[in-house]
């Protein structure tokens, strides 16, 4: 019998949490969270057959995942940090799939990559569910102005992305996520960490961002 590891753990809680919600476990894409993470430690999880990955940085991620895509093809990389309009264009050739859109500055920078015949990867509209000072995402009350925007320049607006509040019960925010989404003709869904992806699961998530419970603590 094999030795369950971090990744099959994470895999059949999924499961587990798609099949109470009628859902199959497939529809939903487990995005490992390797920020801060050296090569070394991430190869384990691409030696199990694991492909999609989210950073936040990118700098970071194009030291990297140059090296690590030539070794294990068909990695798909979700940018999950907060993105500077002067880095779009970079962060546009490197990942696959941008989570973190939430202003009109942003959506400008991507529309002129666009424009200019460039390839702009599949978004989210980052939500600040919360309404937090401190947390990137627009606001509730913007989401159909931005999407508008984004539509407009030519952005391929794909879903919404939260991070709930805190220490705080998510299931609230995980189901303002999804009416907001069905609100606005979206069907995708980028939300759940470590500590409350099964939740999410049960809620509609179709990504979900996990790192600690697959990397251990950070040092």
């Amino acid at each position: 019998m094999n030795e369950a590891t971090p990744l099959s753990t994470v895999r059949a809680d999924i499961a587990s949490a798609a099949s109470r919600a009628a859902r199959a476990p497939d529809a939903i894409d487990l995005i490992a969270v390797s920020k801060t993470r050296s090569a070394q430690e991430i190869r384990p999880l691409l030696e199990e057959g694991h492909r999609s990955f989210g950073e936040n940085r990118v700098g970071e991620a194009a030291e990297k995942w140059p090296q690590l895509r030539d070794d294990y093809p068909g990695v798909v990389l979700h940018m999950i940090g907060q993105l500077q309009s002067n880095k779009a264009e970079e962060a546009a050739q490197l990942f696959d799939v941008l989570h973190t859109v939430d202003r009109a500055s942003l959506i400008k920078a991507l529309g002129k990559v666009v424009a200019s015949g460039g390839r702009c990867p599949p978004c989210f509209l980052q939500v600040n569910i919360g309404e937090e000072a401190q947390k990137g995402g627009c606001a509730i009350d913007d989401i159909g102005a931005l999407l508008e925007r984004a539509r407009t320049a030519g952005l391929d607006m794909i879903g919404l992305m939260c991070i709930p509040p805190q220490e705080v019960e998510p299931a609230p925010y995980f189901a303002l996520l999804g009416k907001l989404a069905a609100e606005h003709g979206l069907d995708q869904l980028s939300m759940g960490m470590s500590a409350d992806y099964d939740t999410a699961v049960l809620l509609g998530a179709t990504q979900v961002r996990i790192g600690t419970a697959l990397f251990g603590p950070r040092s």
